[in-house]
């Protein structure tokens, strides 16, 4: 039976160098590609038979594990193996809170990484870098993890949206860099403000700042 396995990385040339090291060790694999949030979201809500994601941390459109949550949150079923070139000692440890079944660093050479996919398969984890001291390290809830799962509740639209105005864009450039009607981005500021429990565009801001200087620091 072909397993279906999504490689979400804004990276070609990385997502097919993962696809054809899995094709050698699960030559049956059926393989889909996402470049952002959005396409991952759309192979998520046509596919509902996914055996496995494969996730960069880092991808267009997202600020850290603000994609993990939200996959983790609306498709729950769906296990994750996120990736990362940064091999900050606390990413594993905080890739498993938010939801993920195991982790490899880009670094990470081909038998590792069908070690790790083959046990996350079989419904195990594969964190073999987490020490007790790491868990213990990231075991309280830190603001940051707080407002990821916050976060996590807006569409991944909406999610476009938020880490567009962390950025400073203005309505009329969002909805231009979106190809949609300043209305709309209208209405997603109204929703991301009503998700996140914020009065203004201002403390929508201040939450994506604090996310991005905080979530790693644990």
């Amino acid at each position: 039976m072909s397993q279906n396995i999504i490689i979400a990385d804004d990276h070609p040339i990385f997502r097919s160098a993962i696809i054809q090291a899995l094709k050698v060790h699960l030559p049956d694999i059926e393989p889909f590609e996402a470049a952002n949030l959005k396409e991952l979201d759309q192979i998520l809500a046509m596919n509902s038979n996914v055996n496995l994601l494969i996730l960069d941390l880092h991808m267009p459109g997202v600020n850290g594990f603000e994609g993990l949550a939200y996959i983790a949150k609306n498709y729950h079923d769906v296990p994750i193996i996120m990736i990362s070139a940064d091999e900050e000692p606390s990413i594993a440890p905080l890739s498993k809170r938010h939801g993920a079944k195991g982790f490899i660093p880009k670094s990470a050479k081909i038998p590792q990484i069908n070690e790790a996919v083959t046990n996350v398969l079989a419904g195990k984890e594969y964190f073999p870098d987490i020490s007790e001291t790491d868990e213990l390290n990231t075991g309280s809830i830190s603001e940051a993890d707080e407002l990821v799962e916050k976060v996590s509740r807006l569409t991944s639209r909406q999610i476009e949206v938020f880490n567009l105005l962390a950025k400073g864009l203005l309505n009329k450039q969002i909805a231009y860099q979106m190809d949609v009607t300043e209305a709309t981005i209208k209405a997603h500021l109204t929703a991301i403000m009503r998700k996140l429990e914020v009065r203004n565009r201002t403390e929508v801001v201040l939450i994506a700042n604090k996310i991005s200087i905080n979530q790693y620091s644990n």
